[in-house]
C-alpha cells in the first residue's frame, strides 16, 4: 500500500487543514475506487465561533454577517492528529483492500462557493461509506467517505 502524507510548504492558517482519500482495490464491482474521506458532523458552536477571515474567499455580493459558503470544506477537513489516527486505522483494518492513502493540506483561501461533501446527495453511481456504522470503527469522531463509481472501470473489463 502506498501512503502519501504531503506536508504543507508553510504553516497552515488553521487546525483543520488536511484532506484525506483512499483507493480501494475492488469495491461494488469496480476497481481502484477513490474515496474522499471527511468529517460529516460537527458542533454548531465550532461552525459559528470559527473565524473564517483569510481562510475562505468572500463572496463580494454576500453580506458580512453571512458565513462564507466554503467554510464547510474546512469543517469537513481533519486536524493533523485526526488524519494520523485515520491513517493508522485504515492501515490496521484495511491494508489488504487499499492500494493508496493520500493526504494533502488544503489550499487557502478556500474558493467562495465551494461545496462540501456534506452537501452532496447520493445518486445512482455515487454514495457514501459510513464508518460509524462499522462495528469495529474505533475513532471518537464521525467519518464518511464519498465515492463515485462512474469514474472507475468495472472489474469485468480486466481481460
Amino acid at each position: 500500500m502506498d501512503i502519501s502524507i504531503n506536508t504543507p510548504a508553510s504553516p497552515v492558517p488553521c487546525e483543520r487543514a488536511y484532506s484525506l482519500s483512499m483507493v480501494i482495490r475492488s469495491f461494488k464491482g469496480r476497481r481502484d475506487v477513490e474515496v474522499h474521506l471527511f468529517r460529516c458532523r460537527w458542533k454548531r458552536t465550532e461552525e459559528a465561533e470559527s473565524d473564517y477571515t483569510g481562510l475562505v474567499e468572500r463572496d463580494a455580493s454576500a453580506p458580512e454577517t453571512v458565513l462564507p459558503e466554503g467554510r464547510k470544506v474546512i469543517l469537513e477537513s481533519f486536524t493533523a492528529g485526526e488524519r494520523d489516527l485515520i491513517v493508522n486505522y485504515l492501515k490496521e483494518q484495511y491494508s489488504t483492500r487499499l492500494t493508496t492513502i493520500r493526504s494533502n493540506p488544503l489550499a487557502f483561501p478556500v474558493p467562495a462557493g465551494l461545496a462540501g461533501f456534506t452537501e452532496v446527495q447520493p445518486g445512482k453511481d455515487a454514495g457514501f461509506i459510513e464508518f460509524e456504522k462499522i462495528p469495529s470503527y474505533p475513532l471518537d469522531f464521525p467519518l464518511k467517505g464519498y465515492f463515485d463509481l462512474s469514474r472507475h472501470l468495472p472489474l469485468a473489463d480486466e481481460d
